[in-house]
């Protein structure tokens, strides 16, 4: 059997657009993906839907995999022939043990390559607005893990080489440690009022910052309940972030938001509310399956009705592997949505609207399973695709949703209220009760008519169906209490 190959990827810092080209052509033809904690589990969506997903994750009191098992499993899923991603949150060599995974692979002859990924301790301070190096107040850094294989877990340093010799200091995972860091630097010879940031969960939307000084911030740490992941920067630079912080200017900063999900393409809205500053929990995540089409009685119809872009992306994929000249179809092509008339345009097809799908002869309706259960007399149909929630990704929403503090939930159209519900129970959580104290928002008046028909209350009045209302709408009536 052919040996496969390995990729020790970074993820970054948590910002999957922070994700490296490299890191992402990896992940795309990966058939197996062993995944930190700290790697965003969003850049899992760009893999094959058959992809195995095995969550590596750590904590500091627990280990869901340890190392010698990891490094195990890299070993046995190569030697049966994958392609393999190891993916691991910053960059793969700083703190990462890539070098223990990399010889492990090594002794068993197997190709690797090691892609380095963003590091947090640099990008972190950089989203607060603070620069690890500045020619003013910061000629040198130095990034340093807060916990090691002491017998008290807490770090064997050169503290008067760091006190003494380094203008600016990353320590990494050290909240439970930081009164002995403060401690230790000021008895080296840093001084006392040197400011200290700690700065949570950052470059996500969910980023949160404490500052402070050497003497008062492992007090100001237990007062705010502040804990890992967190980066502990020390320095003078630090007095830079007022006037260069800019990420927690944007207009969304501390929105995380849940957005119900129909489409397995990618979502604008999503984009547009990750850019203006939010976190975004697309759920649930759909698995598609791609059926095979007879196209023989294709060029008859009067109308060929679209239900969603995937169904005519699949559908004229279909017609290009079957040789027919999209000239002999002259039908008059309808879409269901804006995103369906969208996707025929890209294809040089002019479509219209079709405010609702009519059972009319003469027809062929395209879209996927859920059509058979409408029961059309007239129309024909033709289904493309049979779409279902991918179970495997369950338990990694789980994680977000434990992780996330979310505070605002879109449901973008009638369609994705039931599946979202769905989702929620086989998550094991209620959409009420998850639903309750949040800023919901119905995308139009048939999302709103299908929430309330489902038991959703207290729903906020429907936004216009499209990307720039609902941010503008966001913009205009802020959360309370979100943290600076």
């Amino acid at each position: 059997m052919k040996t496969g190959k390995v990729f020790l990827v970074g993820a970054g810092p948590g910002d999957v657009g922070l994700m490296t080209v490299k890191g992402l052509d990896a992940l795309k033809q990966a058939e197996v993906i062993l995944y930190d904690r700290l790697a965003n589990p969003k850049l899992l969506e760009v893999a094959s839907s058959d992809c195995e997903l095995i969550y590596c994750g750590k904590l500091p009191d627990r280990h869901t995999l340890r190392q010698e098992n990891i490094n195990d499993l890299l070993v046995e899923k190569a030697l049966a022939g994958n392609i393999v991603v190891r993916l691991k949150g910053g960059d793969p060599g700083v703190f990462g043990r890539v070098g223990e995974e990399a010889a492990a692979l090594a002794e068993y002859q197997i190709p690797f390559e090691i892609v380095p990924g963003i590091s947090s301790g640099i990008a972190a301070p950089l989203y607060a607005g603070i620069p690890v190096t500045h020619r003013e107040y910061a000629e040198s850094f130095a990034v340093v893990t807060a916990h090691d294989k002491s017998q008290d877990g807490k770090p064997l340093l050169d503290w008067e080489g760091l006190a003494r010799g380094v203008d600016t200091i990353a320590f990494y995972m050290g909240v439970g440690n930081l009164p002995f860091i403060c401690e230790n630097l000021i008895q080296h010879g840093k001084p006392s009022s040197t400011p200290v940031i700690l700065i949570h969960w950052g470059t996500f939307g969910r980023q949160k910052t404490l500052q402070g000084t050497l003497a008062d911030i492992s007090k100001k740490v237990l007062e705010a309940k502040f804990s890992n992941p967190s980066i502990i920067l020390v320095g003078e630079v630090i007095s830079l972030r007022e006037k260069i912080s800019w990420f927690e200017k944007k207009p969304l900063y501390g929105r995380q938001i849940l957005l119900a999900r129909t489409s397995t393409s990618p979502s604008e809205l999503a984009k547009e509310l990750l850019a203006q500053g939010a976190d975004v929990i697309e759920f649930p995540k759909w698995k598609v399956t791609k059926l095979p089409l007879d196209l023989t009685k294709v060029t008859q119809f009067e109308k060929i009705v679209f239900t969603s872009p995937e169904s005519a992306a699949e559908f004229f994929t279909a017609v290009i592997e079957q040789e027919i000249d999209v000239r002999s179809i002259r039908a008059e092509l309808m879409g269901l949505s804006g995103k369906t008339l969208k996707a025929l345009r890209e294809r040089g097809l002019m479509a219209k609207l079709a405010p609702e799908m009519v059972d009319s002869e003469n027809t062929l309706i395209v879209g996927d399973h859920q059509l058979l259960e409408r029961g059309f007399e007239k129309s024909e149909v033709m289904v493309t695709s049979h779409k279902q929630i991918d179970q495997q990704f369950l338990p990694i929403f789980q994680r977000m949703l434990k992780e996330a503090q979310v505070n605002t939930v879109i449901l973008p159209s009638s369609a994705s209220v039931k599946p979202f519900i769905t989702a929620l129970a086989e998550c094991d959580l209620h959409a009420i009760e998850l639903l309750k104290g949040k800023q919901v928002i119905a995308m139009g008046e048939l999302t709103l008519a299908a929430a309330k028909n489902t038991g959703l209350g207290s729903l906020e009045m429907p936004v216009s169906p499209s990307k720039e209302a609902v941010v503008n709408y966001l913009v205009e009536y802020p959360l309370q209490g979100v943290q600076e």
